[in-house]
């Protein structure tokens, strides 16, 4: 009935600043009801809240709206995910930003703002919903990737070092990219194998945790309701 977890605060606050695992900085990427927070987390979690919406907006094309925003930050802790192939809801991300579309404008308004105020992004009208241009130039895109955890701007990094005719071998404190295109593929690549790892790791957990017998019961609801949208579209 419900799902729940137990964590140290150190390794929560980590995982935030880090995206070490992956798996609850993602979850606070999304609106969460928060009981208690003597730690302050909903603080530290503005710095997650910040390198979501940078690294979605390195994924995004130069147009879009005010929901494509709020479905890619949602989407960033299911690339790679094992269990999107076969026992979740096609349309779960979307169902996520419908049901929940005021609170991410809470959550993430103000960080819009700032990259409209830096001229990362321009804002206009769009059927009744904000839609975006943003600034697609190396400039910009360096800037964005800089926001970035560490683990991402070293595999870029690497890339790089590796290969002394693309770019020099000393690589500064602010990361260089020589094009948007160029990020997202670091992006994409990094999220993707990490998330895969969580992903296997929490239903190893799930399944060691509630047992065979109820872990079977809950896996087989999950994939019964997710073929059941993949038919809806395919009929």
């Amino acid at each position: 009935r419900i799902k729940y977890g137990v964590v140290a605060m150190k390794d929560l606050a980590t995982d935030i600043l880090t995206w070490d695992q992956f798996y609850l900085s993602g979850r606070l990427q999304k609106p969460v009801r928060v009981l208690v927070d003597n730690w302050d987390i909903r603080m530290v979690n503005t710095v997650n809240l910040k390198m979501a919406a940078a690294a979605s907006l390195l994924l995004l094309p130069k147009e879009f709206t005010e929901h494509d925003l709020y479905a890619k930050i949602c989407s960033l802790s299911y690339m790679g995910d094992i269990r999107m192939l076969f026992a979740e809801d096609k349309y779960k991300v979307k169902k996520i930003v419908d049901g929940s579309f005021q609170p991410f404008q809470l959550m993430y308004r103000p960080l819009i703002q700032d990259y409209i105020s830096e001229g990362i992004l321009k804002m206009s009208d769009y059927r009744q919903q904000k839609a975006f241009k943003q600034d697609c130039g190396v400039s910009a895109t360096n800037e964005l990737f800089s926001s970035l955890p560490r683990m991402i701007q070293r595999r870029l990094q690497g890339r790089f070092t590796s290969n002394s005719t693309e770019i020099p071998t000393h690589i500064p404190t602010r990361a260089l990219v020589p094009s948007k295109e160029v990020a997202a593929a670091s992006v994409r690549t990094a999220l993707r194998r990490r998330v895969m790892v969580s992903s296997a790791r929490q239903a190893a957990c799930g399944l060691l945790a509630s047992g065979g017998l109820v872990a079977a019961r809950y896996l087989g609801k999950k994939m019964s309701k997710a073929l059941s949208t993949r038919c809806l579209t395919f009929f």
